[in-house]
């Protein structure tokens, strides 16, 4: 019988934006990376009769979100990202892009067309907290490597 390991310290990300540079996070502050696409790829019409007609939707647009600690460098960098994205000419909004590596689950994850959904919300309370990002992709590919 076989086994395997994960181990989220394997798991990078690259988040980057042409006129910000990138910054590349292996854990330091995450609590959890998340990606969700936002359409299905099929849709099925049934007619009187039960006759089922299947379409193929070809659109690949999603979410991610990323949970990260309160006082992370991640979360510094998010917030001046998002500042400068919100007051930069229209054409800067949409220009990010997030790369996920997982190598020991032999998968990746290629967002374009990048954008923050919304400013994160904050809490501000006796203990630490994740603050969570949510931002907004165009087209999200996800592979076997």
């Amino acid at each position: 019988m076989g086994y395997s390991t994960y181990s989220f310290s394997d798991v990078s990300q690259t988040i980057s934006h042409p006129s910000l540079g990138q910054y590349v996070l292996n854990g330091e502050g995450v609590g959890s990376i998340s990606v969700a696409m936002a359409n299905d790829n099929t849709v099925h019409d049934v007619s009187a009769d039960g006759s089922v007609m299947s379409s193929k939707i070809k659109v690949k647009n999603g979410t991610l979100q990323i949970s990260v600690q309160q006082t992370a460098e991640l979360n510094t960098w998010l917030l001046k990202a998002y500042n400068y994205a919100y007051t930069a000419p229209v054409n800067e909004w949409a220009r990010f892009q997030i790369i996920i590596r997982a190598p020991l689950m032999k998968h990746s994850v290629t967002a374009t067309g990048v954008s923050f959904q919304k400013i994160a919300d904050r809490s501000y309370q006796s203990q630490g907290q994740q603050v969570t990002w949510t931002l907004m992709a165009a087209d999200i590919q996800q592979e076997a490597i």
